[in-house]
């Protein structure tokens, strides 16, 4: 007789998503694998073959998806609200919404609810948004949180905001942060470190930052900071082509930089841990976070740690991180030199990193959501 609970998740970023979300919910699910549950993925579609095998090793892991192949209307308006039919057919006892979202009818039709809410920047940074985006996400926020059962905040931060934005109960929120895909814990060969060098054209001494390229991300403060810093070290950027790359791009070539910067886009999720390994320092200087991952898989790596203040980074990265204003360059330039190698504080400063992000591994994380779905569970009548 099969026990295991049957978990419904959604699954949209998963397979689709290289980062953020999809790293978020892919890490979740292998983790959640080696408890006692049968993993439901619902996915309007397969999505990319590279990320949907990454969590399909598993014999309690199954991707659910529509009967039939949808146009792209069809793929929202299933996802919105056609999957809530499927989840009851499938005997799902409990979904998850991963990314911030929940279709609607859900509570209707019975079946007990919890979603992962990451952030809340379109309400407290509208500035980097379009209108439109703005009024669709508050909407979404809205409906979302009168669906949940009960809500996730992946950090303090996104817990105040879901608070004081949404004015809801701190009762129906638990924080449980997110954590690296353990690939960035392995060690790095030193054929795997050269092989990535060759394959980007990358010099020997560089700063790394990983993530969207995008005006909130702020990483023109980093560029900024490139001419105080010693001529050999580059400033390598992995993330996918935006209109702030070209801002970044025509900033570099006036003011003779372009030699010292690396934009890398299309990078396989494989060679991220080389990526880190090969760099000296990671800067991550976002004006507003939900968490910052790639701060937790740069110290997995060895890498000490340039962020920015006034949101939830310091949350993520712990004391022995660096942090400065979001619009200070020479306070950022000071930072990033004390990161480099040969800095007497450097090493004790990663090691302080890596024992204060244990507080972040997977096996902590997915046994606070597990026990949180039965938790939940018990509650039902």
């Amino acid at each position: 007789m099969n026990d295991k609970l049957i978990i419904g998740l959604d699954a949209k970023r998963i397979v689709r998503n290289g980062t953020g979300l999809g790293s978020y919910g892919r890490t979740l699910v292998n983790d959640l694998a080696e408890r006692p549950l049968q993993l439901r993925l619902y996915a309007p579609d397969a999505g990319r073959d590279d990320l949907r095998q990454q969590v399909m090793d598993h014999d309690n892991v199954q991707l659910c998806l529509p009967k039939r192949p949808l146009p792209l209307v069809g793929k929202a308006l299933w996802r919105s609200r056609g999957m809530v039919a499927d989840l009851q057919r499938d005997g799902v006892q409990l979904f998850h919404g991963l990314s911030g979202e929940l279709p609607i009818g859900i509570r209707r039709r019975g079946i007990p609810t919890v979603v992962t809410i990451h952030d809340l920047i379109f309400m407290r940074h509208p500035e980097f948004y379009h209108w439109a985006d703005v009024q669709i996400y508050k909407w979404k926020f809205r409906q979302t949180i009168r669906e949940a059962d009960h809500i996730i905040a992946i950090s303090e931060c996104t817990k105040r905001d879901i608070m004081e934005l949404g004015d809801v109960d701190e009762r129906r929120i638990s924080l449980i942060y997110q954590s690296a895909a353990h690939r960035f814990a392995a060690e790095v060969t030193a054929d795997e470190r050269q092989r990535v060098c060759q394959k980007y054209g990358l010099p020997k001494r560089i700063i790394l930052n990983v993530g969207s390229i995008e005006a909130r991300k702020n990483m023109l403060l980093a560029v900024k900071a490139l001419p105080y810093l010693p001529e050999d070290v580059g400033l390598v950027m992995v993330g996918r082509h935006t209109p702030y790359t070209d801002t970044i791009v025509k900033y570099a070539e006036t003011h003779q930089l372009t030699h010292r910067l690396h934009i890398l886009h299309g990078v396989p999720d494989e060679d991220l841990p080389a990526l880190y390994a090969v760099a000296e320092a990671f800067v991550y200087p976002s004006v507003y976070e939900g968490f910052g991952i790639p701060i937790i898989e740069a110290i997995r790596q060895g890498l000490p740690v340039v962020a920015c203040s006034g949101s939830c980074l310091e949350e993520a990265g712990g004391p022995d991180c660096r942090y400065v204003a979001p619009g200070d360059v020479q306070g950022m330039a000071d930072a990033l030199r004390k990161s480099l190698v040969g800095d007497a504080e450097r090493n004790a400063r990663i090691i302080g990193s890596q024992q204060y992000i244990r507080r972040f591994e997977g096996n902590t994380v997915a046994s606070q959501v597990y026990d949180l779905y039965q938790e939940l569970l018990r509650k039902r009548p």
